[in-house]
């Protein structure tokens, strides 16, 4: 499982630069932050890739002050957070199944 420390999240605007567990460093775009089954996701797009997949990630508080952000591995829950996305943006954005 990827995990990515908020100490290396730094948000630009809505532009995110993330530092993997490896030292690597992806950029994305915030798309937002879903709630399910209490528990929060963020939903990001990489900037960097020719046809770029929405990337889900859960957020995992660490104390009051600080989160870590965890590759989701769940497909049910993928799918879910992203049914949900889908659903909230129907009548903004397209999307391409």
């Amino acid at each position: 499982m990827e995990q990515y420390d908020d100490e290396l999240l730094q948000e630009a605007g809505n532009l995110f630069v993330v530092d993997d567990e490896d030292g690597n460093s992806i950029e994305f775009e915030y798309l937002d932050c879903l709630i399910y089954q209490d528990t929060e996701y963020l939903v990001l797009l990489p900037t960097q890739e020719e046809s770029p997949q929405i990337v889900i990630l859960e957020v995992v508080p660490v104390d009051e002050e600080n989160e870590n952000y965890v590759a989701v591995e769940d497909e049910a829950v993928l799918d879910a957070v992203y049914a949900m996305f889908k659903e909230k943006y129907k009548g903004i954005l397209d999307f391409a199944d």
